[in-house]
């Protein structure tokens, strides 16, 4: 199977370097029970000259406007920062390899943010995408007929894949040497990473951390007023009473300024008011609610599952602290 990493500018190091680290154990794996490697792996690029130094030289290193093998899958690596219309700016050239590689039948796969490139080349259009939790409210504005799950581990749609962020690309690693390898294989690489299996959801990793809004002073005033009263704000319409501007021209700016809309961002900020109580205090379920704006448990409880695919009990027990 030919597999081969593409080195985008501004891809992040680690995770080009971990995937060629799996599955280089998948073809050591493989030798050491008498069979043959079934990986031939390699990097596409698109300078002329591999940027890599002696360690990896023994990777056999493409430029993508050359001759190259028929290729069976291409994985993207995930961006070294967020600033994705950047990115891909830098990569547009990637973007019509892409497509004729899949065309001709190659599969592909991002890791984490690697699916804004995938997406970028409108090969998600009608299809299923994840990306990291971080990322997806800017990835859901930015392609909107992509079918986002931000939920999701990984994905799998038409024979393109992408995964959620950080670990959960060793997920959909793990799927791929299932896939092509059998799943007793895709076991002894996870327990030889120490990868939990069971996973089937990402939200719990999301950290709302807005930054103001810059050249909007409507915009920012309302974000202050939510940042520091969302616990007496019962919804948005009293946030945007004290502004002197139609709710529609609110609502409009804000989204502009933010990605996101305001009621979104309220929903947000009493929920990471939530989840930092249940990570920190042993105030119980009650007092958390209270705590964070809201009043209602089943309300709460709806959102809190909502945003972050537990219940505040679960995800209490998952990373609260042991207060005794």
């Amino acid at each position: 199977m030919q597999l081969a990493l593409l080195v985008t500018k501004n891809h992040r190091l680690l995770s080009l370097v971990a995937a060629l680290d799996l599955f280089e154990m998948v073809n050591r794996m493989l030798v050491e029970s008498g069979k043959e490697a079934g990986l031939e792996l390699s990097f596409l690029g698109l300078s002329p000259n591999s940027p890599f130094g002696e360690n990896l030289n023994h990777i056999n290193y493409y430029q993508i406007n050359e001759s190259i093998p028929k290729l069976d899958m291409i994985v993207v690596p995930a961006f070294a920062n967020r600033e994705m219309p950047n990115n891909i700016a830098m990569n547009q050239e990637f973007i019509g390899f892409l497509r004729q590689q899949y065309e001709k039948g190659c599969e592909l796969a991002s890791l984490c943010t690697g699916s804004f490139l995938l997406a970028a080349s409108g090969l998600l259009n009608g299809k299923a995408a994840t990306t990291h939790v971080d990322a997806a409210e800017g990835f859901y504005y930015a392609f909107p007929l992509v079918d986002l799950q931000p939920h999701a581990v990984i994905t799998s749609d038409s024979n393109i894949y992408t995964s959620g962020g950080a670990t959960s690309s060793f997920h959909l690693k793990l799927f791929i040497v299932q896939k092509f390898f059998g799943r007793e294989l895709a076991l002894q690489i996870a327990k030889a990473f120490a990868i939990d299996m069971d996973r089937d959801n990402q939200l719990y990793f999301d950290q709302f951390k807005p930054s103001l809004a810059e050249g909007d002073d409507l915009v920012r005033k309302i974000q202050l007023m939510i940042n520091e009263r969302y616990s007496e704000i019962r919804n948005v319409e009293e946030a945007m009473e004290e502004v002197p501007s139609s709710r529609r021209n609110i609502i409009r700016r804000f989204k502009q300024a933010t990605g996101i809309t305001p009621i979104r961002y309220l929903q947000k900020t009493k929920i990471e008011a939530a989840k930092n109580l249940l990570e920190t205090t042993n105030k119980d379920i009650l007092d958390v609610m209270v705590c964070s704006g809201y009043n209602d448990m089943k309300n709460f409880r709806q959102l809190f599952k909502t945003f972050t695919g537990l219940t505040p009990k679960s995800y209490r027990e998952k990373y609260g602290m042991r207060l005794g």
